[in-house]
């Protein structure tokens, strides 16, 4: 009977994706996680089957607790959840070891299927991005230039694109202010961007969406 962890800081939707899986797989034991810290604790604690880890949960460096993860069980199937951009984000965790990429809007079936896959040890990829990776195969196209940032470079590119202050980021990831800094000039810099109002500009030109 498979172990699954529910990692998310909104307990209204782990009851829903609890409830959810449970409709599928009554006999499924489900944890709960509100948050990063907690998350990795339980993980430490008990092996689970899959992981469902939402990717913005407050003081929670996404990318580096899935590679703290996988450092410490590298046979660990994590899914992320979340309504950011698969075609921004899906491609970097997939990099770095996870087994597949949900957004929130997603039907049932579509949750069914991807828990499906990576239980049986296979990747799951939405038929969208599927299609996206196909298609940066075939085509050289053009370079989206948000690809030329780094895991942490892109969140903190997030942040500064709904309107945070370099305070606020350090808060929400715990880092020091010359850090925050240091990454925003290289953002600028790689993206060719002086102002946040210039990098607002060219995540809409890409059509990166960072919602709330």
């Amino acid at each position: 009977m498979p172990d699954l962890l529910l990692a998310d800081d909104h307990a209204m939707i782990r009851a829903g994706l609890k409830v959810l899986i449970s409709s599928f797989w009554p006999h499924y034991h489900i944890d709960e996680a509100e948050d990063g810290d907690s998350a990795f604790e339980k993980i430490k604690q008990h092996n689970y089957d899959l992981m469902l880890l939402d990717i913005n949960m407050p003081a929670t460096d996404s990318f580096a607790l899935v590679s703290n993860i996988i450092a410490l069980k590298p046979q660990m199937k994590i899914i992320m959840f979340s309504m950011y951009d698969e075609t921004v984000y899906a491609q970097r965790f997939l990099k770095i070891g996870v087994k597949g990429y949900l957004q929130k809007d997603e039907g049932a079936d579509e949750i069914k299927k991807a828990i499906t896959m990576v239980l049986d040890n296979k990747k799951y990829v939405s038929p969208r991005l599927g299609e996206l990776l196909l298609e940066n195969l075939e085509s050289k196209g053009t370079e989206n230039p948000f690809d030329r940032l780094s895991a942490r470079e892109l969140e903190i590119a997030l942040h500064l694109v709904r309107g945070e202050s370099v305070a606020e980021i350090c808060n929400r990831l715990t880092l020091h202010s010359s850090t925050v800094g240091t990454h925003k000039a290289r953002i600028f810099q790689k993206l060719g961007c002086t102002n946040v109002i210039d990098l607002n500009s060219l995540a809409k030109a890409y059509n990166i969406i960072f919602p709330e």
